[in-house]
């Protein structure tokens, strides 16, 4: 592989997406009588999808959502207890391989950027709490869309001046990350985290089950 930067989508690649918002939602869902072999996160991936249209934080989306979540399972939930939620989003956990693969990549020499439909504090208290080592990020607050809009990758090639050809982007999401890397002609890896099936009208580059196993192969 002969690329010089590599872009990341943060939650669900470096951070547990799916663990922490069963644990956080769906622990507060279950607080308040939801079944405890109900999960969640089906259900919020599709309603949060119908909620990045028009530009607005990520904070207001997370919020909205898991009122609507709420709502799918005739649960009342509280404004205080749905923006506690938005805002648990930076507590949520690496998964195991991230810290580590993120450093050995840079000492490789590898410029690390992360690309996240997530506002841009809430980002900056993840990478800090977390350890991530990285060069730079780009944000749906900086560029006022959402992935799979292609504006974050817009505004990582003018940013850091690199071409396609040198750069690839490692995701999980098929939807917000694989399928737009498809329509620009870039090089992607999907990172299959929790073992999902491919949609057969996608074609990721690569595909790893993690990390440690891109970093390998990173060669």
């Amino acid at each position: 592989m002969k690329f010089t930067h590599l872009t990341f989508d943060c939650y669900g690649t470096l951070i547990d997406w799916r663990n922490g918002l069963e644990s956080n939602l769906g622990g507060l869902l279950k607080r308040k009588g939801l079944p405890r072999d109900e999960r969640v996160y089906s259900i919020y991936v599709k309603l949060e999808a119908e909620q990045e249209g028009k530009y607005r934080p990520y904070k207001e989306i997370m919020h909205d959502t898991a009122v609507s979540v709420a709502d799918h399972f005739h649960i009342s939930i509280t404004d205080e207890e749905a923006t506690q939620f938005a805002e648990s989003i930076s507590t949520w956990p690496p998964f195991p391989d991230t810290v580590a693969s993120l450093r050995k990549m840079g000492e490789r020499g590898f410029k690390r950027v992360i690309l996240s439909n997530i506002d841009r504090d809430l980002l900056e208290k993840t990478v800090t709490q977390k350890s991530l080592a990285i060069d730079g990020h780009v944000t749906a607050e900086d560029v006022g869309s959402y992935k799979p809009s292609t504006a974050h990758w817009m505004r990582f090639f003018e940013k850091y001046k690199v071409s396609k050809d040198k750069t690839l982007h490692v995701a999980q999401s098929i939807y917000h990350d694989i399928f737009p890397c498809n329509e620009l002609g870039l090089a992607c890896a999907w990172i299959n985290r929790y073992g999902d099936v491919k949609p057969p009208e996608v074609n990721p580059t690569f595909t790893y089950p993690n990390l440690s196993d891109l970093l390998t192969a990173l060669n």
